[in-house]
């Protein structure tokens, strides 16, 4: 029988093709003491496939939070974006992107796209933790879609 928690607690998925910096997520994660589950995405299209359940499993149900990175094999973050965006069971997902660029028009682009944040990896220290104590803050207070 699926555990009532499973289904009201927020779910991370980090979407991201550098290992070094998934572990450092997963580091960040488990220093703030942050228990919620947490699947990972090598990749856009494999994380449109965790969302839409296509990968053998049930669908990633809400509420849960995107952390995505921009620059990736096969489906980047930018194509990413607009596949979920026009997916009518996915286009209100909350995503934070997480990504090397500081680029004026990589920051524009995403924010077009409807993102709830832009968190550049330039230290993947003590900003970072305090970058992902946001998120979890963010998880804890607002109210997500379901």
């Amino acid at each position: 029988m699926q555990d009532p928690k499973d289904l009201t607690a927020v779910k991370f998925l980090i979407i991201d093709d550098d290992m070094v910096s998934v572990m450092a997520v997963k580091r960040a994660i488990k220093k703030l003491k942050i228990v919620n589950p947490i699947a990972v995405a090598k990749d856009g299209l494999e994380g449109l496939e965790i969302l839409r359940g296509e990968q053998g499993e049930r669908e990633f149900l809400p509420p849960f939070l995107v952390i995505l990175d921009l620059n990736m094999p096969r489906m980047n973050g930018f194509e990413f974006l607009e596949e979920v965006r026009k997916d009518s069971r996915l286009h209100r997902a909350v995503i934070f992107v997480l990504s090397t660029s500081d680029a004026p028009t990589d920051v524009a682009a995403a924010y077009s796209n409807n993102i709830a944040g832009y968190i550049v990896k330039d230290d993947l220290g003590d900003s970072f933790v305090k970058a992902l104590d946001m998120i979890d803050a963010f998880s804890k207070v607002v109210e997500l879609p379901s």
